[in-house]
């Protein structure tokens, strides 16, 4: 099974014309919104949007881990020069840490924890440092705003999966 296309920098992403009060409104609207998905009843949990797709439980673990991976780029981008960082091979991710058997509980305390982070770099770093540049493995150069920005992107597309899934 997987979650759809993979997570790279071609997927759409929200406008950046709203600037940081915006970004800062969507990553806490789809952090609250996704937070609610994680006290589902394990029949919801184990639902999925179409036929061969990852159920709302996989997902639910995908955006902890992506949060994850998010986070760790934000730091070295505002930490080393210019970092070469590699894609996120999500559904190796979601066998090498068997997401079948993980418990939702420890993926929800590890998106609300590195979300919040995310928040309070975004506050400080989006528009004082969102021009710092690094290479994406697949995409090439990015910038720390455009991260920032697929951040809220990423989590809206797979809250939509969410929705469709629950009906």
């Amino acid at each position: 099974m997987s979650a759809g296309a993979p997570v790279t920098g071609k997927r759409a992403r929200l406008p950046t014309t709203g600037g940081l009060t915006h970004l800062i409104q969507e990553l806490e609207r789809t952090r609250d919104e996704t937070l609610r998905h994680f006290s589902l009843t394990p029949e919801d949990l184990a639902r999925t949007y179409a036929p061969g797709k990852w159920s709302v439980g996989y997902i639910l673990h995908h955006l902890s881990d992506s949060e994850t991976v998010f986070l760790d780029r934000i730091h070295r981008v505002l930490s080393e020069p210019r970092p070469v960082l590699w894609v996120m091979d999500q559904d190796a991710w979601a066998r090498g840490l068997d997401y079948a058997r993980k418990p939702v509980a420890i993926s929800r305390g590890v998106y609300e924890a590195v979300r919040n982070a995310i928040i309070h770099y975004a506050g400080v770093h989006y528009e004082r440092s969102g021009d710092l540049e690094w290479v994406h493995s697949v995409d090439g150069v990015r910038t720390l705003r455009q991260e920032f920005d697929k951040v809220a992107a990423h989590n809206e597309h797979h809250l939509s999966q969410i929705r469709v899934a629950l009906g």
